[in-house]
């Protein structure tokens, strides 16, 4: 394995045209499963490198970059490059206006509120680099670009696309993710460091009519209130306090008028968990009282469950972290990588690339926050997700990295890590 080298010349030669990329991505961001414009940028970028075999429209829109530079390790980086429907807040020049046609057929706005637009520029950033230093490594790299993380499907699409077979098999994956730390700092920890997330459209059916008479109807309204509230119950009351698991509502939709009674109402559930005892107990307990509310209103028929995705628990292999972990703080220093005593109940589809092609994994959050923020909080607090209250969090409409020094910073990290893996030359 090979130590980073002196690559600060290199580096601060890239970052004019980086910072000049991020802000494109972030104003220009695509829904999972459009990325087209996206992913033409990155073909372009790599091919501008030198030296990469570039392979386009790998599950629908990703792209995959493979460079050899003789015989050694082989070393899967990954970034995604979806965006999300969020209208954008942040006030930045840049801001994202982008709409979008999601996909229940709703216009909707579109933003980069997760960080993908800083995942695809650090990726292309270490690309650039490994391409102008091929002398000082030996081995290969798979440079993945995905989509559709958003949805869970992005990672599955371009495994189920003959990932396996088309490209070189990795030692190692490695990923990251920009989050609201401070700039500097990375985050990780062996075993699982993500959980798994389940998510559902519900329908509840009523019976509608006018409000002067409700009598005479079935209000689906009231019991979608009904279900929402009952539903903070299954974590408080059914998961062990030593336990983890999240039940959110992120939408409920119902009715047209303030004077009619709706025939029916829809709720779209999210349940995160990294126990799977834990999570059959919570997606079990989450129907149960959906069935039990849509009864007790008399509800006409059965509640009607649609899956709309999911991811599997994040795990890092724990011998590669360690290593991993060594080539972090090589970049950030030995106070810049945090190990966190519990996982981060965010979810990923990264880990499906380690799973099934039957390699270590390793999974990490570098900062993307101003530090003066964090002022009065130590790191043993940051490390358990104690956050101040005012930074802006992963899928917020005021989330943004700041662009310096994140972009730096996330290619300098990224780029040990790899280089920790990659062979030397003799």
């Amino acid at each position: 394995m090979t130590a980073t080298p002196a690559t600060a010349t290199t580096l601060d030669s890239l970052l004019p045209s980086l910072r000049e990329l991020y802000r494109d991505l972030h104003a220009h961001p695509e829904l999972s499963l459009q990325e087209t414009r996206t992913a033409g940028i990155v073909a372009a970028r790599l091919r501008e490198q030198g030296g990469w075999e570039v392979t386009e429209g790998v599950g629908g829109t990703g792209v995959v970059g493979v460079l050899r530079s003789g015989e050694g390790p082989t070393v899967l980086l990954r970034a995604d490059m979806d965006g999300l429907p969020v209208l954008e807040a942040t006030g930045l020049p840049y801001a994202s206006v982008a709409r979008g046609t999601d996909r229940d057929g709703n216009d909707v706005p579109v933003m980069h509120a997760c960080g993908h637009d800083m995942h695809v520029t650090c990726l292309l950033g270490v690309t650039a680099l490994l391409a102008a230093e091929r002398d000082t490594w030996r081995g290969t790299v798979v440079a993945v670009f995905q989509p559709a993380e958003e949805v869970g499907r992005g990672a599955r699409d371009m495994l189920d696309d003959g990932f396996a077979e088309r490209f070189p098999k990795p030692d190692v994956c490695l990923g990251q993710h920009v989050g609201p730390f401070p700039t500097g700092v990375a985050v990780t920890r062996p075993g699982a460091v993500m959980a798994a997330s389940d998510s559902y459209r519900v329908r509840l059916f009523g019976r509608g009519g006018h409000g002067s008479t409700p009598e005479s109807t079935v209000d689906p309204v009231v019991l979608a209130a009904a279900v929402v509230m009952r539903l903070q119950t299954v974590v408080s009351r059914e998961v062990g306090a030593s336990q983890t698991a999240v039940v959110t509502v992120g939408s409920i939709h119902a009715g047209t008028k303030e004077n009619i009674i709706a025939d029916e109402a829809e709720l779209k559930l999210n349940i995160r968990s990294v126990d799977p005892v834990v999570r059959e107990r919570v997606l079990a307990a989450v129907r149960r009282i959906v069935r039990a509310e849509a009864e007790a209103s008399g509800s006409p028929k059965e509640p009607e469950f649609t899956p709309l995705g999911s991811f599997p628990v994040t795990e890092n292999t724990d011998d590669a972290t360690a290593t991993t972990i060594d080539g972090l703080r090589g970049a950030l220093g030995e106070q810049g990588v945090l190990v966190l005593p519990q996982p981060i109940n965010g979810s990923e589809d990264f880990g499906l690339f380690g799973k099934e092609l039957g390699v270590p994994s390793v999974f990490w959050h570098f900062g993307g926050a101003d530090p003066a923020a964090f002022a009065g909080h130590d790191a043993g607090t940051l490390a358990s997700r104690g956050l101040p209250a005012e930074i802006p969090v992963n899928h917020s409409p005021q989330y943004a990295p700041l662009q310096d020094p994140t972009i730096e910073l996330g290619v300098r990290a990224f780029l040990a890590a790899a280089r920790t893996w990659l062979g030397s030359p003799e």
